[in-house]
């Protein structure tokens, strides 16, 4: 009896221990940095860099970590390409760009004027990806190739889709937009739609990101890296790999004789994570933010953040500013000098910025092979006992010559050349000298912000002030930094915690562009938003298309122009409404010249992309099966059934001729449902309503829609026959074989809210 009860107690006071261990670790998870930033991969031209909380434009340098705050501008000749864990965003000339908000699972991009092209290669359920213009809001639901374009003005937005599906908001409407649209939307308080063909020719803008694209198609180094780490694909221009039998798949970068890691390139000072290692060297990104060096048979290698592994945890690659340690007291060598050399593999990383137990697990089991007891004796050494130095330690790479790296504190401060304004050291001394954890605790020069020269091309002051519309309410601008500084050097020269950033935020916001909220938005179709307006050439077109015995949208049961009858109706991301809306890219406009027109006529190459489709549920039983990927089967959630081996899940309209582009993917990614922004909790009600009703109106629809469905599918099916090639008649009766088999669900059907 006594055993039991003294058993119960021990049971209960472990459980109220590991409590009590948890909860500050889930406290201080609000206040981790994110574990993804965007990398400046690619400059040409003019192109200007202001960091967040300045007011100062500065030249952009390759490898700089871009972060929520930061702006880009691109100017007449400028041409931008930025790296994300899972996207790829390219700049064309005039474009103004920022990060409102860039967080672990959130990109909210703002753009001010110009162009964007935007490929997402893979896109998580809990993730929303946002572009915010000065008129409209536009989500990505799904992986696909996106282009943006905002006029000079900043009173209308275009937005094409060559693969994937998005959501336009704004004016308090909701358009759905999906793969082979093509819109312009004019207008704030009210938008108004104009559709515009574009075919599938590329612009020269177009064509310099498809090149891009294709150098990395076939990256080698994507067999043995993660595909969540920044810059992988330039490693294979700049090494090769070689499989060792400690450490497996290496990487060796072709470098000059006395080159090591962390000693060409300077340091820069980028908030939340303090001073962050930014390299010369075209590929240097990747291996000084995640994974490991080695010193092997006379030469450095590097072991990289390895790709998932069927059945085994994956852990996404956490971003750090530089995996290395510091020499000396304080890293002073001899109290003039600042000195570092790379961590090794199953060496911690211990972050000087403040993170919680979590973090630090992540942030090292994710790059390298290390022991979770070991990350956790680490934590408890230098961070809950404040034991800055480390001991009883052996690193492997303090001794190796020339990997010990030394500089001045005026250069390490101030983002000077390291390898301009390196300090000699004694080989010796450095190899048997304490070793500290944390980096140097020093307050940043401004020139360490800024981390380059001063840029000639500047965005127009109006540009600097144009307001955004955003769906997403974005998280405050940072303060500026003069502001942090002062809170810095207050707090030791270590860098601030979120939480102490937002004490002075309220009080020394920095200043940026303003960003309106969209009103709550019901879904519309873009085609009746513009055929509605008096005098638009869309109305003439009609009525040419009615004297010609062309079917049009009201001809087809309130079907959308330019989409067959059947198409179920799309369910918008900003509520659970079903909507009808779908673009008209597949009718050309034929008098209105579009703001996407090709300036050539080379067309992509590459595989299909297209998702399999299946019959729909809104389809009748006795009505013909299409082949037509916009007819694709729709999830509970409102989003199109995607084929687990596409990963691009781009989706473009069957039509002859009409290759989709190819996709740039790793080996590893797979194809994750994406989700819409979240649903306002005001309009939930009034949405389940519309829903119910809508669900009991809509087999009455169908009901009604069938003979004068089937007698226009006859028609077209007929019309089409006649001039299509024989393949290709083939190809449809084989869709059809296939569609009219049942096919399973592979996913759970959500709730509604």
């Amino acid at each position: 009896m006594h055993q039991k009860h003294a058993l119960k107690l021990g049971i209960l006071f472990y459980l109220m221990a590991a409590l009590a261990a948890v909860a500050p670790c889930a406290k201080a998870d609000d206040d981790d940095p994110p574990s993804r930033v965007a990398r400046l991969a690619y400059v040409q031209g003019s192109v200007s860099f202001q960091p967040a909380g300045t007011e100062d434009w500065v030249l952009a340098g390759l490898n700089r970590p871009v972060t929520m705050g930061d702006r880009v501008w691109s100017d007449h000749d400028g041409r931008v390409e930025l790296q994300l864990d899972g996207s790829l965003i390219r700049l064309s000339n005039d474009t103004g760009f920022s990060f409102l908000n860039l967080g672990d699972n959130v990109t909210q991009i703002q753009l001010t004027a110009g162009t964007i092209l935007l490929r997402v290669r893979r896109l998580d359920e809990n993730e929303t990806y946002e572009i915010d213009t000065p008129n409209l809001a536009f989500s990505v639901l799904r992986p696909g190739l996106y282009k943006i374009s905002v006029d000079e003005s900043g009173v209308s937005s275009a937005i094409k889709i060559r693969t994937g599906q998005g959501e336009v908001t704004g004016g308090g409407a909701a358009y759905n937009v999906r793969a082979g649209d093509s819109f312009t939307f004019t207008g704030t308080d009210q938008l108004i739609a104009d559709p515009s063909s574009f075919g599938y020719t590329e612009d020269e803008f177009e064509a310099w990101a498809a090149n891009r694209d294709r150098h990395g198609e076939n990256s080698r180094s994507a067999r043995f890296v993660s595909p969540d780490v920044v810059g992988y694909e330039d490693l294979d221009d700049h090494g090769s790999w070689s499989n060792t039998r400690e450490y497996g798949d290496v990487w060796f970068p072709h470098t000059e004789p006395g080159w090591a890691p962390y000693r060409y390139g300077h340091w820069a000072y980028i908030a939340p994570w303090g001073y962050t290692w930014v390299d010369d060297q075209p590929w240097g990104f990747a291996p000084f933010h995640y994974g490991r060096w080695i010193y092997s048979e006379g030469r450095w290698g590097w072991v990289p953040a390895p790709p998932r592994v069927q059945g085994v945890a994956y852990v996404r690659p956490v971003y750090a500013p530089a995996l290395v340690a510091w020499v000396g007291g304080g890293g002073f060598v001899a109290g003039a000098t600042v000195a570092w050399f790379p961590l090794g593999p199953r060496e911690v990383y211990v972050p000087s910025y403040p993170v919680s137990r979590i973090y630090v697990n992540n942030v090292n089991v994710s790059n390298t092979k290390v022991d979770v007891t070991v990350v956790n004796n680490y934590y408890n050494t230098t961070i809950v006992n404040n034991n800055v130095n480390v001991t009883n330690v052996k690193y492997v790479n303090q001794g190796v010559p020339g990997a010990v790296v030394a500089t001045t504190p005026q250069a390490f401060t101030s983002a000077q050349s390291i390898a301009k304004n390196s300090v000699k050291v004694d080989q010796r001394a450095v190899a048997t000298a304490p070793v500290r954890a944390f980096t140097p605790a020093v307050v940043p020069a401004k020139e360490a912000v800024l981390g380059s020269t001063a840029a000639a091309a500047k965005p127009p002051a109006a540009l600097q002030t144009r307001a955004v519309v955003a769906n997403v309410p974005p998280p405050p601008p940072p303060p500026s930094f003069e502001k942090r500084q002062e809170a810095i050097k207050a707090n030791g020269g270590k860098p601030l915690s979120n939480a102490q950033v937002r004490q002075i935020q309220p009080v020394a916001a920095h200043a940026g562009p303003p960003v309106k909220i969209a009103p709550a938005a019901k879904p519309v179709t873009p085609e009746s938003a513009q055929t509605n307006r008096p005098g638009h050439p869309a109305n003439s077109r009609q009525a040419e298309k009615s004297e010609a015995g062309i079917p049009n949208a009201t001809d087809r049961a309130g079907a959308p122009s330019g989409h067959p009858a059947d198409r179920p109706p799309e369910r918008s991301a900003t509520s659970n409404n079903v909507s009808s809306s779908q673009g008209a890219a597949q009718t050309p406009a034929a008098d209105k010249s579009s703001e996407f027109a090709p300036s050539n006529s080379r067309q992509p190459e590459g595989p299909s992309d297209r998702p399999t489709t299946s019959k729909s549920a809104f389809q009748p039983s006795n009505q013909p099966a299409t082949t037509n990927a916009s007819q694709a089967a729709e999830w509970p959630s409102g989003r199109p059934k995607q084929s687990p081996t596409d990963h691009n899940n781009g989706s473009i309209p069957s039509q002859p001729n009409r290759p989709t582009p190819p996709s740039t993917v790793h080996p590893s990614e797979t194809a994750v449902q994406p989700h819409g922004p979240a649903q306002p909790s005001s309009t939930r009600q009034s949405d389940k309503k519309q829903q119910q009703a809508q669900d009991e109106l809509l087999p009455k629809q169908i009901q009604a829609r069938q003979p004068v469905q089937q007698q226009q599918q006859t028609q077209q099916v007929q019309n089409h026959h006649s001039d299509e090639p024989r393949p290709q008649q083939e190809r449809q009766k084989q869709g059809q074989k296939n569609e009219s088999k049942p096919q399973k669900s592979d996913r759970p059907s959500e709730q509604k809210p």
